[in-house]
């Protein structure tokens, strides 16, 4: 029994001295991992680029308060990173549709990146009922001619939709002369700018107190420009296999009633889901068109979805 006892004992004891060796080791491993997580994790501040323009338009950056309203939507939009992949995996795809329409419609490259700023080029309607990949709302594309009902929403029509920003676009230059102040309207509308340069006697974007939506906006698509520019510099690092196809499609002409899109879509190899992806102004299973009305309809080609 003694025996036993003492056994009992030296075993309590070593019970106690490997929990104890346990807990050394586990703070030891704790306080090695904490000095990793410091060391290894870092926020660094960003440079200011020494020149920006905007459509060939300088940007001041000798004047610290647009310094500092661009260094806010650096950060901002670097430190974002998912939102940032996000960003170049669907210019990848939508880039090569927006920038030769761009050039058609007599707009400057650089406002693929408002349509960036606008919809992170996600067909999605915003909070308030901004559509497509330029976010018009309803009114505004029926000012401008966009077919908006229950069946046809032409604000998710890239092509038309690209066509009526520029003719926005356009007018407004016209109206403020320069392509920043076009872009800063495209927020505030034409009628906002107007007032505020009414009221305090300056026409430029950069001299200009606006709203905080609008004085930030401009400086958004500048960010987004500077960043999508140089992605390995702000620490975007992805390779092309990981970005989106842009798949080639071509287009066929339809002039009548469709009693059922799933149907009609079978001859051609596809279902009803990818005509949406393709055609995402379709905005019901049928089409009501009594007045014979053209409608072209983006078919991909064959051998993109197995």
């Amino acid at each position: 029994m003694k025996t036993i006892g003492k056994i009992g004992l030296g075993i309590a004891v070593l019970a106690v001295c490997t929990v104890s060796i346990n807990a050394v080791q586990d703070a030891q491993t704790d306080e090695k991992l904490e000095k990793k997580i410091i060391n290894d994790y870092n926020v660094y501040a960003l440079p200011i680029p020494d020149k920006m323009d905007f459509a060939g338009e300088p940007v001041p950056l000798n004047n610290p308060d647009i310094r500092e309203r661009l260094d806010r939507e650096l950060l901002v939009n670097a430190y974002w990173q998912s939102n940032g992949l996000l960003l170049f995996k669907r210019a990848n795809k939508y880039f090569p549709q927006i920038e030769p329409l761009l050039k058609k419609y007599g707009l400057p490259d650089d406002f693929k990146y408002l349509a960036v700023a606008e919809s992170a080029l996600d067909y999605q309607s915003s909070p308030v009922g901004a559509s497509g990949i330029w976010h018009f709302m309803k009114g505004t594309g029926l000012e401008y001619g966009l077919e908006i009902n229950d069946y046809v929403d032409e604000r998710y029509n890239l092509e038309k939709a690209t066509m009526v920003a520029a003719e926005y676009l356009k007018k407004s230059k016209n109206r403020f002369g320069t392509w920043t102040m076009a872009a800063a309207s495209y927020n505030a509308g034409v009628g906002g700018m107007s007032k505020q340069i009414n009221r305090q006697k300056q026409e430029d974007y950069y001299d200009l107190l606006l709203n905080s939506e609008t004085s930030r906006y401009v400086f958004r698509i500048l960010a987004i420009k500077e960043i999508m520019s140089n992605p390995e510099k702000y620490g975007f690092n992805y390779r092309e296999k990981d970005l989106y196809q842009n798949i080639p499609t071509y287009k066929v002409m339809v002039n009548t009633p469709i009693d059922d899109w799933a149907e009609w879509v079978k001859p051609y190899g596809i279902n009803y889901k990818i005509l949406k992806i393709h055609n995402p102004w379709l905005r019901d299973t049928y089409l009501k068109n009594a007045s014979g009305k053209e409608y072209y309809i983006e078919i991909p080609e064959e051998g993109y979805y197995q």
